[in-house]
């Protein structure tokens, strides 16, 4: 499938966001086209294969140049996995804060995960975010983006959309 991306542009927000993830399949959620949160089968998973790719874990970011085995870094993964079995209806609510810039348009201060609720249990909280994590938008970081769902890694359904926009 294809991604689905909103027509209007956010930049802090609080999201609700009910999502149903088959046995074996992947998507994401990237706040601002930018910054991905896992929507991932990781259900009875201790550990996975690297941290961030765990349902509700923050991507990873990306940078070529470190070498093949050092590609990745600053992935998070949540500090418990409140992953239901592949089938059931999930939820994320999530608080996101942009990050700033001054009247040159230099950043002053990183995006954030304020605060992430997987299935009624918080799995990350204050999470900073140096750039953009792995797949998010080329351009560079801005003030506003699209809300990405990501539609090309298997089957995911998504349902209860919610999102209010919060005053810096």
């Amino acid at each position: 499938t294809k991604d689905i991306v909103t027509a209007d542009e956010f930049g802090d927000i609080a999201m609700h966001v009910e999502f149903v993830v088959p046995k074996g399949s992947n998507s994401g959620i990237y706040f601002m086209g930018r910054y991905e949160i896992q929507v991932y089968d990781s259900y009875g998973v201790e550990k996975d294969a690297y941290p961030g790719i765990e349902c509700g874990g923050i991507y990873q970011r990306w940078d070529a140049a470190r070498g093949k085995d050092k590609e990745g870094f600053e992935g998070h993964s949540p500090r418990v996995n409140a992953s239901k079995p592949p089938g059931e209806w999930q939820t994320f609510d999530v608080i996101f804060r942009a990050p700033r810039f001054d009247a040159d348009g230099k950043k002053t201060a990183n995006a954030k995960f304020v605060k992430i609720v997987h299935n009624g249990v918080a799995i990350h909280e204050n999470v900073e975010l140096t750039g953009p994590t792995r797949g998010g938008g080329p351009e560079q970081e801005k003030a506003a983006g699209p809300l990405r769902f990501q539609g090309d890694h298997g089957p995911v359904a998504y349902r209860n959309l919610r999102v209010a926009k919060l005053t810096p």
